[in-house]
């Protein structure tokens, strides 16, 4: 909304020539997203227990010490996330592009699936909310439609086609399938988030780290110079993407200072699986979602961990964990909470570094 409004006016005041640069407005989202936190979260918590007189109902068959420490902490702090980030977003970026567009409807729509399952939760107070077929259902058709508009704007040599890192041109042309792929990829992505969101602080960080790895590969893709410098392939208006995930930097920020240990809000399904579909369909367009599952690691073996669990249990009728996912095996090893959540913090970090050398490893 600020770039359309005031880079007009470059010419008689030169200080608003600043708006034409991606860095200068992802900096601004990143502020912005950061002081609508510390304003509204003080004021949503408040409203948020109020309504939730109980709070987020805890599994009964999760670590005993969650029913005593956790009891009563609201949920659905992912409304904040969501409230900060689209409002920095539509201030800061460049509204005529459509990849800004798409990520935004795709996030808010996750948001929305995430909210409808924690309010059922919260309604009928079980740590039950919508069925599982019905969510995947839902984030499928969304996912999906996300995907096509992708491939609709993306250039025809681009569109469909999915790169490998440490290979210089190497892409493979999925045509139409491309459309189930890259749904995999926001559905598996925002699901990874979700099973990880189990203790205070520890989704919430690995995310941000994400989505400041995710901004600096935007705005490298979308720029020409350094994508040819790098040997990636360039994405035309990708590089405003860069502000979006400033502005879930921000948004991260400062939800992490109410979630940090012990937390006074969950961000729930509302904020997990949305923060997870932003990451994905961000890696989608910009042709890193190969990437993304380095990055994001830690989602992955949280992710894997459940999918192990089940699978043995279903095939042998023993569990290869005490608990799943991967950080409640750890709480019934006896690690404390505080433990577990900066030590996967570190891992989170070593992965993103890993991902980010495949940019130059080519």
């Amino acid at each position: 909304m600020l770039y359309p409004l005031l880079y007009p006016f470059a010419d008689q005041f030169q200080f608003f020539n600043l708006f034409r640069y991606i860095t200068f407005r992802s900096g601004g989202a990143v502020v912005t997203a950061l002081l609508i936190s510390f304003v509204l979260g003080p004021h949503l918590i408040l409203w948020l227990r109020r309504k939730q007189s109980n709070g987020q109902p805890i599994r009964p068959d999760g670590p005993n010490g969650h029913l005593l420490r956790k009891k009563g902490t609201p949920t659905m702090g992912g409304f904040l996330i969501l409230i900060a980030l689209t409002t920095s977003t539509l201030l800061w970026a460049d509204l005529t592009n459509s990849y800004v567009w798409i990520v935004l409807l795709t996030t808010a729509g996750f948001g929305l699936i995430g909210f409808f399952d924690d309010y059922r939760k919260l309604t009928r107070n079980s740590h039950r909310g919508v069925s599982g077929r019905t969510k995947i259902g839902l984030e499928i058709v969304l996912a999906a439609a996300a995907c096509i508009a992708i491939a609709y704007v993306t250039p025809a040599g681009l569109a469909n086609t999915l790169a490998v890192p440490f290979f210089k041109n190497l892409l493979f042309a999925f045509g139409w399938f491309f459309v189930p792929l890259g749904a995999f990829v926001i559905v598996g992505a925002s699901n990874a988030v979700n099973l990880t969101d189990g203790l205070d602080g520890l989704a919430i960080v690995p995310s941000m780290i994400a989505a400041g790895c995710f901004a600096f590969i935007a705005y490298l893709v979308g720029n020409l110079v350094f994508a040819n410098y790098l040997q990636i392939h360039h994405v035309v208006g990708a590089g405003e993407l860069t502000v979006f995930c400033g502005a879930m930097v921000g948004a991260s920020l400062g939800f992490l200072w109410f979630n940090a240990p012990p937390a006074a809000v969950f961000m729930g399904d509302t904020g997990s699986l949305s923060i997870g579909a932003a990451l994905g369909t961000i890696s989608v367009i910009t042709k890193h979602e190969l990437v993304l599952a380095i990055i994001g690691g830690l989602f992955v073996l949280e992710a894997v961990s459940v999918i192990v669990q089940v699978a043995s249990y279903k095939m042998t009728g023993r569990r290869v964990f005490r608990m799943a996912p991967l950080h409640h095996h750890f709480e019934q090893m006896g690690w404390e909470e505080p433990k577990i959540v900066i030590r996967f913090w570190i891992i989170a970090w070593i992965l993103a570094i890993a991902g980010l050398a495949t940019l130059k490893l080519r």
